[in-house]
C-alpha cells in the first residue's frame, strides 16, 4: 500500500537499521518486507576481529578519569576532568606530554604518575570492571574460530595484568601494545601491525573501538571500524569513518554474526 512519510514521525520505518530515501515524487513506498530486504547493506568479507581493550573490553576509562582529577587536584589542578577526556585512546607517552603542554615544563609529572597509579590501583583492587558483553563476543568468537587480537595503546605489561585480573587473557593469543610500535594511536600503525600478525588483510578485519582516536588508527588502517561509544561521543568526522555505531558489545556480536557471518 502506499503511504507517506516525511522521515519526522514516529513511523516503523524509522526503526531499521539502515536509512533509506523515500519518495519525494508521489511514488508508492515498498512494502515493510521489501523495503527491510532492499536495506540490507552487503556482507562484510571478515578473516579477524582486532578489539581494543580500555573501555571496549574493560570499562577501566572512568577509573583512569577519576583517578587522573584526584591525582591533579592533590597537586592543585581542578580541571582534570577535561584534560582527562582529551587524552581517552590516546597512549601514556603522549598524554604525559599532553599534560606539560597544559600546564607547563615545571609540571611534576613524576609526582603526578605515583599518585595516579597509587589511585587506580587503589580503585582496581575491588575487581577489574568488564564492559556489557565483553565475555559473551569472545566467547562467540572463539567458537566461531575467528581468529582475534588485542590493539592497545596500553602498555604490554598493563594489558597482561589488566586482561588476566578480567579473566580475559586466555582468548587472545595475538597481543599488540603500544610497546610494539613507534607510533601508536591514531596512527594505524598498530592495527597495521595487528592484521600482518594474523595474516589477515586489514580491509578483511574488524576493528571494535571506544574512542575517536582509536577509530581514526582503525580508519586509517583501512579495517572496518565498529564503535561503541564509552565516555566521548563520536564526532561527526568519527562517524563518518565507522561501518557502525553500536549501542554495546551485545550489538557488536549481532552486527558481526549478520553481516559478517560470524557464527553462522
Amino acid at each position: 500500500m502506499a503511504f507517506g512519510c516525511d522521515v519526522s514521525g514516529d513511523c516503523w520505518c524509522m526503526d531499521e537499521a539502515f536509512t533509506l530515501p523515500m519518495p519525494t515524487d508521489g511514488g508508492v513506498c515498498l512494502c515493510p518486507a521489501c523495503l527491510r530486504k532492499k536495506a540490507e547493506a552487503p556482507p562484510w568479507q571478515v578473516d579477524a576481529v582486532l578489539l581494543d581493550m580500555d573501555g571496549t573490553l574493560l570499562d577501566t576509562e572512568r577509573v583512569y578519569l577519576a583517578s587522573l582529577t584526584l591525582a591533579l587536584e592533590s597537586f592543585g589542578y581542578r580541571d582534570g576532568a577535561t584534560i582527562g577526556h582529551a587524552m581517552i585512546g590516546i597512549p601514556g607517552p603522549e598524554c604525559e606530554l599532553m599534560l606539560l603542554d597544559h600546564y607547563g615544563t615545571d609540571f611534576p609529572i613524576v609526582a603526578l604518575n605515583d599518585a595516579y597509579v597509587l589511585r587506580r590501583d587503589e580503585m582496581l583492587r575491588e575487581g577489574m570492571p568488564l564492559k556489557p558483553g565483553a565475555v559473551e563476543l569472545l566467547d562467540a568468537l572463539r567458537d566461531a574460530a575467528c581468529p582475534i587480537a588485542l590493539v592497545t595503546s596500553s602498555s604490554r605489561q598493563t594489558a597482561e595484568q589488566h586482561l588476566t585480573a578480567g579473566g580475559l587473557r586466555s582468548h587472545f593469543e595475538t597481543l599488540l601494545t603500544r610497546d610494539d610500535v613507534v607510533r601508536g594511536k591514531p596512527h594505524p600503525d598498530l592495527y597495521l601491525l595487528a592484521a600482518e600478525r594474523l595474516g589477515a588483510r586489514p580491509q578483511a578485519c574488524v576493528a571494535i573501538e571506544d574512542s575517536n582516536p582509536g577509530i581514526a588508527s582503525a580508519h586509517s588502517a583501512g579495517t572496518i571500524p565498529i564503535m561503541v561509544p564509552d565516555i566521548i561521543a563520536p564526532t561527526d568526522e568519527t562517524r563518518t569513518r565507522c561501518a557502525a555505531v553500536v549501542a554495546d558489545l551485545h550489538a557488536a556480536l549481532t552486527l558481526l554474526q549478520r553481516r559478517g557471518g560470524i557464527g553462522r
